[in-house]
């Protein structure tokens, strides 16, 4: 009885080899619906940062803005919530950290950072012009206590905490 021919599971590796797949980038990189979010999040968080950059440039010599994913702190107490001063958090989650100077664990110094954290801030803004007001009032709060001053000074436009 003669065997009928094993066919092979068709996988993207096959396709691609025998030349049916995508032969090039679907978008040129010079296209802006190329970017991914966390590109376009890095560029909000630029544009954001640039008016108090330009007011407080001399005092922000020493401070560097950085961005990531998830946040890996954990607060002080559970059961209570509290963070401290450096933290700016929606409740149990932290938005941004700020880190002050410093020396490292292999003994270099570091110089102080304030860390965004984009998945918890994008979670918390319905429309991109919120994550706008949200980015930026984020960055004024940690500025601030980089500097030791009130939001108010930094940005004269935020509504009071009380």
């Amino acid at each position: 009885m003669p065997r009928s021919p094993r066919r092979r599971s068709v996988t993207t590796r096959s396709i691609e080899r025998r030349g049916r797949g995508l032969r090039g980038p679907l978008l040129p990189p010079e296209v802006p619906a190329r970017r991914t979010r966390a590109e376009k999040f890095d560029l909000l968080v630029m544009d954001a940062f640039a008016p108090v950059d330009s007011a407080w440039h001399d005092r922000l010599k020493k401070l560097d803005i950085a961005v990531d994913e998830v946040p890996k702190i954990f607060a002080r107490d559970p059961d209570s919530v509290t963070w401290p001063p450096e933290v700016v958090a929606d409740g149990p989650v932290p938005l941004s950290r700020l880190i002050p100077a410093g020396i490292d664990r292999y003994g270099k110094t570091t110089r102080a950072r304030i860390v965004l954290f984009r998945r918890p801030l994008e979670q918390r803004a319905k429309n991109p012009d919120e994550l706008t007001d949200l980015v930026h009032d984020v960055l004024v709060h940690q500025v601030s206590t980089f500097l030791g001053v009130d939001p108010q000074v930094i940005d004269p436009t935020l509504p009071d905490e009380d």
